[in-house]
């Protein structure tokens, strides 16, 4: 039998992120209206799913999904989930910033921070009804083009 190794390198991306919502309606209401976004595969009650580039964006009700999967699940993910406020940075650039802050203030979101970082890039921060900090952010704030 051959013995498995780790790979050399870290990984070379995030190909998903998962933030919480109890009101998965509201949430879902949210990415439409205000962020433009429609799932592409949803459960009522239990997930929203979104394609975001070449990343996936879920939003999990948190009470459905620390519930174990039954023994003959045919997906037997394990229970996983999160209570209170997440956190979720989309790339923009400084353009698509402004379109953006106008878009959520046009909506009623309250922008909670607008600034410029000291390394440079901007960002601007807002919530989600559940509470989640969700902020736009150009990504030479990491050194990233």
């Amino acid at each position: 039998m051959r013995e498995k190794t780790a790979p050399n390198a870290p990984p070379t991306g995030i190909l998903e992120t998962v933030i919480y919502a109890v009101d998965l309606d509201a949430a879902e209401a949210f990415y439409a209206d205000v962020l433009a976004m429609k799932p592409f595969s949803k459960l009522a009650g239990r997930q929203l799913f979104y394609r975001c580039g070449d990343q996936v964006l879920l939003i999990f009700n948190p009470q459905a999904t620390v519930v174990p999967p039954p023994a003959d699940a045919k997906l037997p993910v394990p229970p996983h989930g999160a209570t209170g406020e997440g956190h979720v940075c989309f790339r923009a650039s400084r353009d698509e910033i402004d379109a953006w802050k106008q878009r959520l203030e046009g909506a009623g979101v309250t922008i909670e921070a607008d600034f410029v970082w000291p390394s440079g890039g901007r960002s601007i921060y807002f919530r989600d009804p559940a509470g989640n900090c969700l902020e736009f952010a150009e990504p030479k704030i990491w050194g990233l083009s």
